[in-house]
């Protein structure tokens, strides 16, 4: 791999552009920069997760998929290349399968809360929300594959999964919402 980054302070983007993978240079308001932010974000929330207390295998996952992220932000700064590739929205579908079917059915909606672990998975849920939306909107403008959207919305579902695996952990549960509709008899 060599030195890829042997200057982190260039100042090249200065000027309010950012290079792209491809050595285009872009406003660094372009909704391709907003997608990779907002997905390099996601990352980060994910190495927090990281910090926290969980089973080995939530671990791995959470490993594999920042490898993931990181190729789907490689794949966003390369316009028409392709990184991320089918086989990991399959991944994400068979992880949330196995994990999904170890927890009782819902029968309410629950809080973002519980386990410091549990909120923390629903902050990266919330965080791939919106780099979904980000990746929509520009693939409104701009042509790109289906998996960069897929894996997001994928990831978001599973995140969710994993915060009430996370709040079980040790004898927990989810946070349940306080209806008043629902108190109300109505």
């Amino acid at each position: 791999m060599g030195n890829r980054l042997s200057q982190i302070a260039t100042r090249t983007g200065d000027n309010g552009t950012t290079g792209l993978g491809n050595n285009q240079r872009v406003s660094k308001n372009s909704l391709r920069v907003h997608a990779m932010g907002d997905v390099d974000e996601l990352n980060s929330h994910i190495g927090v997760l990281l910090c926290e207390d969980m089973p080995s295998d939530v671990r791995e996952l959470l490993i594999e998929i920042q490898h993931q992220l990181f190729n789907l932000g490689g794949e966003l700064s390369i316009p028409g290349f392709e990184l991320l590739k089918p086989e990991a929205v399959i991944a994400l579908d068979e992880a949330l399968e196995r994990y999904n079917g170890q927890l009782p059915k819902l029968q309410e909606f629950i809080l973002p809360a519980g386990t410091r672990g549990a909120a923390q998975a629903h902050v990266c849920r919330t965080v791939a929300r919106r780099a979904e939306r980000e990746v929509v909107a520009l693939g409104n403008e701009e042509a790109l594959n289906d998996t960069p959207r897929q894996y997001l919305n994928r990831l978001s579902d599973l995140m969710f999964v994993l915060a009430r695996v996370l709040n079980r952990m040790h004898g927990g549960d989810d946070v349940y919402w306080k209806s008043e509709r629902i108190k109300q008899g109505g």
